[in-house]
């Protein structure tokens, strides 16, 4: 993977040589270091904006640790894919073990959506029994049902977590009971909560539910955001000894969309204070700066034997970064890419990454495509840009010895 190679000015960014093959891609513009840890009390905390995929606050984001409840939004996950799929359907019923009662039923002293030992219970329900009641008992007969058993579940759940992008989450369960081979990061579950909304935007107003009742026992949904924040419609709290108390939230306002991730607090009260103290922050403190337009060009890649020696690349949306508002550090971006590239390139060619920081925060990371066409070029091109790879090859092995 290198920084990308261009040579000429392109809009909003100065590109600057810094070798073979290699420039940083540098803009003056308005940003700011990454928040201080003060911000929180939360040993762990991430705040995302999804509308812009921004990272606004991060704090130990990337530590893996005990998920808890939140765990389950993985079991979320899998449950909803199969019912997009077809092959699970709501009405579709599941017996209640007599393990699923005894871990994560009544006997377990742990939350439980309460279902009877052996009763067979609708997917729609256990479903409601997971995400509003947090119901252990619900999560280990759905991974059961899906899978056969819970570590064939868990299996499964840690296939979907790489192709989802969850780099350092594991899963050993479907429940989040403490288990110490089981972890996830504030990343990683705002991710996973970015996903659900995107990709199941229907089925995701589960989370939101104010309440079930299952048994005749009525249980409010354990988000307390969702009692009195404005905008909030999701998605899951968590606690256990080994992880504190932890919370994946999100919320809308003014055509913005903020998720947030705490983990390792004290109290529900501090968790909850916590989500609306960084909530509100992210919402009122930052303004938009535009980096690039749908469809502009970001930068210039070269391309070896084509009929021009470089095609323009461009993210598949605009490219917005999240600032704070009256400070004026330095926002920096980065074009990578693997390479050399070789013609012919094909427009819509994914090419690479742009990254952009604010301070020393990793804040938009979106892919950059081929804006055009490059064919092969004549053979006499072919040659001249053979020679320079094998110039450049030499040089890098020289330097290498050096």
């Amino acid at each position: 993977m290198n920084d990308l190679s261009g040579f000429s000015v392109l809009p909003r960014l100065r590109v600057v040589l810094a070798g073979l093959a290699m420039v940083a891609l540098t803009a003056p513009a308005s940003a700011a270091p990454a928040a201080k840890d003060g911000r929180t009390e939360a040993p762990i905390a991430f705040l995302y904006d999804l509308t812009s995929d921004a990272v606004l606050f991060a704090k130990q984001p990337d530590l893996p640790s005990p998920p808890a409840s939140m765990a389950t939004l993985m079991t979320t996950e899998l449950t909803f894919r199969a019912l997009e799929a077809g092959s699970l359907k709501e009405t579709d019923t599941f017996r209640i073990s007599e393990d699923a009662w005894r871990r994560g039923g009544a006997p377990s002293r742990g939350s439980a959506m309460f279902a009877k030992l052996n009763s067979q219970v609708a997917v729609s329900d256990l479903l409601r029994g997971m995400i509003v009641q947090s119901g252990g008992d619900a999560a280990i007969t759905l991974a059961a049902g899906i899978a056969g058993s819970e570590p064939a579940f868990a299996d499964l759940m840690n296939a979907r977590a790489q192709e989802l992008g969850l780099a350092r989450s594991r899963f050993r369960n479907a429940t989040g009971l403490p288990d110490p081979e089981q972890v996830m990061t504030a990343r990683d579950i705002s991710r996973l909560a970015a996903h659900l909304i995107r990709a199941y935007p229907e089925r995701y107003a589960l989370f939101a539910e104010p309440e079930f009742t299952w048994n005749k026992i009525a249980q409010r949904n354990r988000n307390p955001l969702l009692s009195d924040y404005p905008g909030a419609d999701g998605l899951k709290t968590g606690y256990t000894a080994d992880s504190g108390y932890g919370l994946v939230g999100s919320a809308r306002r003014d055509g913005r969309r903020l998720i947030v991730v705490l983990n390792g607090l004290e109290s529900s009260k501090a968790r909850a204070e916590e989500a609306r103290k960084l909530l509100d922050w992210g919402f009122s403190a930052f303004e938009t700066k535009r980096l690039f337009d749908a469809g502009e060009t970001v930068a210039e890649a070269r391309v070896f034997g084509g009929a021009t020696r470089h095609v323009p690349l461009a993210a598949d949306a605009a490219v917005d970064v999240l600032t704070p508002k009256n400070d004026d550090a330095r926002v920096i971006a980065r074009v990578v890419y693997d390479g050399p590239l070789t013609a012919p390139v094909r427009k819509g060619d994914r090419i690479g990454v742009l990254r952009v920081w604010r301070g020393e925060m990793l804040t938009v990371e979106t892919p950059l495509r081929a804006a055009e066409d490059v064919g092969e070029g004549g053979l006499g091109r072919r040659a001249v840009d053979g020679a320079m790879e094998l110039v450049g090859d030499w040089i890098h092995q020289v330097v290498a010895r050096i």
